[in-house]
């Protein structure tokens, strides 16, 4: 099924920016391409981006060799959506219900601004509670989310949670961001010295960054709050870094679950933390409150450029 061209494209030539396709499980994926050959892909499984290609066809995203590739629960890898709830902080199965659910196409997606289109292939996809969902979260929502890919490859997501309750509510969100990389020891991140962190290892206990980048040598699971709107994951081996920018989303968790760790989970390879790490853009450590028809609105774009390159993009004021 195709979704029409580029805004702007005239050549007939040129390929379909959005094509809708089925996975081997039935369940309908949208693959975006911009006119340079980067591309994505986006499971209505959880509104998931599955994978995330640059133009020389590299995958930017990890997935775990094990993955378990069918619904009900989401894959381990790629940018699951965590909501209404980030991790174990509230009532509701870790990281909340949205990644596991089946999201529909918006055929109605509300205006977004200028840069959200222009050259960009995008898709815009949509979630409402099922009365599943309402028995245990009791909230009327709408989830919209448009995932867009630029010319030059950037990927771009943006949520928007409306509340359409008689009621307030409140959650928490991440995009649980699972980054390609060559090897866990030969990378750091920059954008986080200094900064307090809550240490899920330690029962959230509060700590300050002391580093003046963040490197691994063992399992990490952190988030720090307050964080910059832009962050850098330099991958030395690769000679690639990952330009992280956020908006609307204060704080930044990371994790990699190191040896140990990875052993005790059922869908990752033994090894598989040397070639991941994840940083999410995420509301974490104080919840989200909407009033009724109150929306909420939040962004990650992601870029991947050589690492002689990266400070021309870090320089850079904003995200849009």
């Amino acid at each position: 099924m195709s979704m029409g061209r580029y805004a702007g494209s005239a050549d007939p030539r040129a390929p379909e920016p959005v094509e809708v396709v089925k996975d081997w499980n039935g369940v309908a994926h949208a693959v975006l391409r911009s006119p340079r050959g980067a591309t994505a892909r986006v499971s209505l499984h959880g509104g998931q981006v599955v994978s995330w290609k640059n133009d020389r066809g590299e995958e930017l995203l990890f997935t775990s060799s094990k993955a378990i590739l069918k619904p009900p629960k989401a894959m381990r890898g790629g940018i699951p959506i965590c909501f209404p709830q980030f991790g174990n902080t509230g009532t509701l199965e870790r990281h909340g219900f949205a990644r596991n659910k089946i999201w529909a196409l918006d055929d109605e997606p509300p205006q977004l601004n200028h840069s959200d289109n222009g050259s960009k292939a995008f898709v815009d996809l949509i979630l409402r509670p099922s009365d599943e969902d309402l028995r245990c979260w009791p909230h009327c929502f709408e989830f919209r989310l448009r995932v867009s890919l630029s010319k030059d490859g950037d990927l771009s997501l943006v949520s928007r949670v409306r509340n359409v309750n008689c009621k307030p509510f409140s959650f928490s969100f991440a995009y649980h961001t699972y980054l390609s990389v060559s090897d866990i020891s030969e990378v750091r991140i920059e954008g986080l010295e200094t900064l307090d962190y809550l240490d899920n290892l330690s029962q959230r206990e509060r700590h300050t960054e002391q580093g003046d980048a963040i490197t691994f040598e063992s399992e990490v699971d952190r988030v720090y709050v307050s964080s910059p709107n832009v962050i850098a994951v330099l991958d030395h081996e690769k000679k690639r870094t990952f330009v992280i920018r956020k908006e609307g989303l204060p704080d930044t968790v990371v994790w990699n679950p190191w040896e140990k760790k990875s052993k005790t989970i059922a869908d990752f390879g033994d090894e598989e933390y040397k070639q991941t790490l994840c940083v999410d853009a995420a509301a974490a450590e104080r919840s989200i409150t909407l009033k009724p028809g109150e929306e909420w609105r939040g962004k990650l774009e992601l870029s991947a450029v050589p690492s002689t390159n990266c400070s021309d993009h870090l320089d850079q004021p904003g995200i849009m």
